[in-house]
């Protein structure tokens, strides 16, 4: 299938790589299937830093994402269980968890959000935006400094 995105151009996916957000995403409540694309110019041994959650539906809508153990170690929201239960049985092998980043034109301003992340079953492909419930989970938690040392780390 062809998809058409703002940032790569025209790409060909397979059905397999489609996720579903039965709700869609905060702001985008009507775009309900996604992709996540990665920018293999820059991919290292170590995987990528940033990806992108890119709409199949709208080409111009392309989130950058962040695995939240990347920017905060001790990342470990609390969730009510019942917004989880329409992904299906979530294990330690097919969850997967992203962060939304802001990157504004002074990148050292650059923030995650920690308070609505992105969760995604990889096995039924179903994915849901939540609200946690940590009271200390920041909206805008900076991040600049964390990815610069991760990139010193590997090299970039």
């Amino acid at each position: 299938m062809l998809v058409k995105t703002k940032g790569f151009g025209e790409i060909d996916l397979n059905e397999d790589k489609i996720i579903t957000f039965d709700n869609g995403i905060m702001g985008f409540e009507d775009y309900k299937k996604y992709t996540i694309l990665y920018n293999i110019e820059n991919e290292s041994e170590k995987g990528n830093t940033i990806s992108w959650l890119q709409s199949i539906e709208e080409p111009a809508l392309a989130l950058p994402v962040i695995n939240p153990l990347l920017v905060k170690e001790d990342y470990n929201p609390t969730v009510n269980d019942d917004v989880l239960k329409p992904l299906g049985e979530l294990t330690d092998d097919n969850l997967l968890v992203l962060l939304s980043i802001t990157v504004p034109s002074d990148l050292e301003k650059m923030t995650a959000n920690l308070k609505a992340p992105f969760i995604i079953n990889s096995d039924s492909k179903k994915a849901c935006q939540i609200i946690v419930e940590n009271q200390d989970y920041e909206v805008k938690y900076p991040i600049y400094e964390t990815i610069k040392k991760l990139k010193e780390k590997k090299g970039e």
